[in-house]
């Protein structure tokens, strides 16, 4: 099965240059110390202030190996990775609790959009993928019965939970693109606060601040404008909150984008309601899930959610236009 590779839609501006693990800077008290390259399939990077150069790197260590651990449970980028698996053949006996927690999780945000968050997409990633790698594909896309046959394998009632087992129906597949690398994000900032660290930024595919900077101000991090990629349409400050985005324009299939991997569930289709849609949420997890399932919801919908939830929401219209829920 098709992993889908992730572009990065958010600009840490207080990213600093230089060599991985290196300090940023000679100032005494606590020195920057950044860590750059990839996980579950994004860019990633890891920045931690602390004034003992051995601990910090002990920290960023320890954090790596935590993100090589969970990424053994759940990326479709290692073939023998839980969730790799698990798709492969339909049953996967005593799961690793990583694992079944993303996926009770799952179940939760499901729940919550009314099904528009759904992790048993993977069928229709992998009928577009098969669709425009073909050497002359259609370019109206795949046709009305090959996505009608692969809705009919999407759904979270195909899957079943259990402590001791994870089972899909017949010719379902799970992608955790959606949520995981919130939760690895959420995961190695929790080992940095057990370390002691106060402030740190982590972005291992979703972006998240442990505190501010020393100097008492937050990070600071750009959201991209998706109709100019690299550049920044909208800066926001993050103390102790986490924001993550979704855009059909990160990953296209076609030549000429008219389909994106922002799966409608109940039809099969691509949508381009939005976008892009930006999450700032208390943890990655919520961040990363709720920038996927909004994407397909309707703004005052979104609205009603974001106000239960206590999540601020960043639309990018088609237009250019952008709104901001709360």
């Amino acid at each position: 099965m098709t992993p889908m590779r992730r572009r990065r839609f958010i600009v840490v501006s207080a990213a600093a240059a230089g060599l991985p693990v290196l300090p940023a800077t000679a100032a005494p008290g606590p020195m920057l110390y950044v860590w750059r390259g990839n996980a579950l399939g994004a860019d990633a990077v890891l920045q931690l202030h602390h004034p003992d150069a051995g601990i910090a790197r002990r920290l960023i260590r320890e954090s790596l190996d935590e993100v090589a651990r969970l990424e053994r449970q759940l990326t479709l980028y290692r073939d023998d990775s839980a969730l790799v698996r698990l798709n492969r053949g339909g049953v996967l006996d005593d799961p690793p609790f990583d694992l079944l927690r993303v996926l009770a999780d799952s179940v939760r945000f499901y729940a919550l959009t009314g099904g528009a968050f759904d992790v048993t997409v993977q069928p229709l990633w992998d009928l577009y993928a098969a669709h425009f790698s073909r050497p002359d594909p259609d370019p109206a896309g795949p046709s009305a019965d090959a996505v009608a046959a692969a809705v009919a394998r999407v759904g979270q009632d195909r899957v079943t939970l259990d402590a001791g087992r994870i089972t899909l129906a017949p010719g379902t597949a799970i992608t955790l693109n959606g949520i995981a690398q919130g939760y690895v994000t959420d995961r190695v900032v929790e080992l940095l606060r057990r370390g002691g660290i106060a402030h740190a930024l982590v972005d291992m595919g979703e972006t998240r601040a442990l505190g501010g900077f020393p100097d008492g101000g937050p990070w600071q991090v750009g959201l991209e404008d998706p109709a100019s990629p690299g550049q920044v349409a909208e800066r926001i400050a993050l103390a102790d909150r986490a924001v993550a985005t979704s855009g059909g324009y990160g990953t296209q299939f076609d030549v000429a984008g008219r389909f994106n991997h922002i799966f409608d569930p109940a039809n099969g289709r691509s949508s381009w309601r939005y976008a892009a849609v930006s999450v700032v949420a208390a943890d990655a997890t919520t961040a990363d899930a709720l920038s996927t399932g909004f994407s397909l919801l309707p703004a005052d919908r979104i609205a009603v959610l974001a106000r239960s939830q206590d999540v601020t929401v960043h639309l990018a219209q088609p237009d250019g236009r952008r709104l901001i829920l709360s």
